[in-house]
């Protein structure tokens, strides 16, 4: 049902900062930055490799403002890996069969997520304290 690691979501405060960093220490190139309302973040995908079944990429997140999840994280937390993201070929049947083993569904239809992408959530409760999107790439 997963495809690979499409990406790892990273809270940041400083967006501009962090992926100069990225760039910097590790040769990394911005495939997309924008901002997501519905989510409160502005993010960006660093492309990390790619492979038969897709890319996978660093996602950087910088919360819009401090009542978001993202800036909820941040203050809780401090910097740091936020999420890690799935590939799957349908999020749609892979949500139906996740859900059928208990896992608890954050999002029980999936929603627009980084560069045309289907996302959803999973519960990290669920899900060994982890915090796990699934990820179904835009028909390209």
């Amino acid at each position: 049902m997963l495809t690979r690691i499409d990406h790892v979501g990273i809270a940041c405060q400083d967006l501009e900062a962090k992926i100069a960093f990225y760039q910097s220490a590790f040769g990394l190139t911005v495939a997309s930055v924008e901002v997501n309302e519905g989510q409160g973040v502005r993010e960006a995908m660093l492309h990390v490799t790619d492979s038969p079944a897709g890319a996978s990429y660093v996602q950087l997140l910088e919360p819009l403002r401090p009542d978001t999840p993202v800036g909820r994280f941040l203050a809780r937390r401090g910097e740091g890996v936020h999420h890690v993201g799935y590939g799957v070929a349908d999020i749609t049947t892979a949500l139906a069969a996740i859900g059928a083993t208990g896992v608890r569904l954050i999002d029980e239809r999936p929603r627009h997520g980084s560069m045309g992408a289907s996302i959803a959530f999973l519960h990290p409760a669920d899900v060994g304290g982890v915090l796990t999107e699934l990820v179904q790439a835009p028909d390209r």
